[in-house]
């Protein structure tokens, strides 16, 4: 999916708008036109970082109501509800950075060789264990393909080698992704 500038800053907004409802900052509002590339139903993902550092991410694989609704309520699961960070508070507010990414469907992989580090996220799945890391994470710590499997079973909660057991499933997705820094709009407190 391609999204224009325009499209990208208003669920950058979006995001950030449904944070600070949280701390009574203003309404999302919902009646300007919403354009019809962002009521198609795509999996959604919201990180949050302060200084370059995770302060939260949550999303869904796969979108189930139209993405600007989807981007609402995961921008406030990212601020409040990741279990490995306490709720976002007032004073963050203004220091964290957005970054959105809109999945594409998973694909079930039959060799490792279809991975490609920068444009593919992975899911790894076995048994009630599931992980998912975005492709802008291998990017980030320079993983190799096997370095980025290991990672992607780690967070599941299985051993670093299970991506290797024929029982275990591999997904791929790509994911366009955009951040307040890279296309501007409403940060830092500028409303």
């Amino acid at each position: 999916m391609k999204l224009n500038d325009e499209e990208k800053r208003l669920l950058l907004t979006i995001a950030r708008k449904s944070i600070e409802e949280e701390f009574g900052r203003g309404v999302v509002n919902f009646d300007e036109e919403i354009p019809e590339s962002l009521k198609k139903k795509y999996g959604v993902f919201v990180t949050l970082t302060i200084d370059g550092e995770l302060r939260g991410c949550i999303g869904y694989i796969i979108g189930d109501k139209p993405l600007y609704e989807l981007v609402y309520e995961v921008a406030k699961k990212a601020a409040f509800e990741d279990p490995r960070f306490y709720p976002l508070t007032e004073e963050e507010l203004d220091s964290i950075e957005i970054e959105i990414s809109v999945l594409t469907p998973p694909k079930k992989i039959n060799s490792i060789d279809e991975i490609k580090i920068g444009e593919h996220g992975l899911i790894i799945q076995k048994g009630p264990f599931h992980g998912l890391l975005l492709p802008q994470v291998a990017t980030k710590y320079n993983w190799s393909v096997k370095e980025f499997l290991e990672h992607t079973c780690l967070k599941a909660g299985l051993s670093k080698s299970e991506w290797k057991d024929p029982q275990t499933k591999i997904e791929i997705f790509s994911a366009h992704v955009f951040s307040e820094k890279e296309i501007g709009g409403e940060q830092n407190g500028d409303n």
